[in-house]
């Protein structure tokens, strides 16, 4: 059967560095308050010259490099974003345009922090179902330009950055022995919507608006919600967290990453955590995550890889791959 392999891994960051430090002169809030709640020290965030498309595209050119291809081998390039450069055209085909590909094809998916991993998943189908042979994966997210810098409990918790991985088919023998994606599950309730949202959009006050979060009810329908999509994807793949070598969250708050891997039974040392380093980078977190544990060593090929977010929506999901 066909499965699709992680083949490059890339990530770009802002150069600019944010600490919890100079919060301090801004709102009323101190270093040991964020990192007791949140894990969070420090962030990136864009400037003035970086965008969303501008950092996907470093990230896609990263991972091309990674992978030994060109933009000529890639035949989808599909983008996480919930700050998109433009509200059109999709900043895929800016990014496409950018990497200089004229063939294949490009959009945008929009799931906030699960972004990636929908995004990943789509990717996995449109291979084995044969409409792209391989496929330009990116998160990317500017999320410092949605940010009510007069609110402690929401600006600081948010940085900007991006990952990219490119997937590309591959012949397996239909076991969990195989390499690449082995089983992925998907879940979103918009009943939940008004507990994490960006107060404005082109379809109503026709302004970008601002986050604005209930972090409590966020925090306390966290844990269950991810360990409900790891289960069904544990099912569809035929592993249990036992067979797991490294555990990749969504980095949006030590303390949920924690409960999450303690409900799992999965040991912290196999727990890849960057949110102290990045903060919460929406759908770019998984990948930056990734990108970060690929560099150092720890995940190494043939090595079992559980992803799994949350966002806005809410929506959720977790996808389990061989790399």
């Amino acid at each position: 059967m066909i499965r699709s392999v992680v083949r490059g891994i890339g990530s770009a960051l802002p150069r600019r560095i944010m600490t919890n430090a100079d919060f301090e002169g801004i709102v009323d809030t101190s270093d040991e308050w964020i990192v007791q709640r949140t894990g969070i020290r420090q962030r990136h965030i864009a400037g003035d010259d970086e965008t969303t498309a501008s950092l996907g595209e470093a990230a896609a050119r990263a991972a091309l490099g990674n992978a030994g291809l060109t933009v000529d081998d890639i035949d989808l390039i599909l983008v996480a974003t919930s700050t998109p450069n433009n509200t059109f055209p999709a900043t895929a085909v800016d990014i496409q345009n950018r990497l200089g590909m004229r063939h294949g094809f490009a959009f945008d998916m929009q799931a906030v922090c699960s972004g990636f991993v929908y995004a990943i998943t789509t990717a996995d189908l449109y291979i084995r179902g044969g409409l792209a042979k391989r496929v330009l994966v990116i998160g990317a997210e500017t999320f410092s330009r949605i940010l009510d810098w007069t609110d402690r409990s929401t600006c600081v918790l948010f940085g900007d950055g991006a990952g990219a991985l490119v997937l590309e088919a591959s012949e397996g023998e239909g076991t969990i022995a195989d390499r690449g994606i082995l089983a992925s599950s998907l879940r979103s309730d918009g009943a939940h919507k008004d507990k994490l949202y960006v107060d404005g959009g082109p379809g109503t006050s026709g302004k970008v608006g601002h986050l604005r979060m209930e972090g409590r009810e966020v925090f306390k329908h966290a844990v269950g919600m991810i360990t409900d999509v790891i289960e069904a994807a544990y099912a569809g793949a035929g592993v249990t967290s036992d067979d797991i070598d490294w555990f990749v969250p969504h980095q949006a708050n030590k303390r949920i990453i924690d409960a999450s891997a303690k409900k799992l039974g999965i040991a912290e040392e196999k727990v890849v955590t960057t949110v102290h380093l990045h903060g919460n980078t929406s759908a770019a977190s998984v990948p930056l995550a990734l990108s970060v544990a690929v560099a150092d060593g720890r995940i190494k090929k043939g090595d079992l890889v559980l992803l799994e977010a949350m966002g806005g929506g809410f929506t959720w999901g977790a996808v389990i791959l061989r790399w």
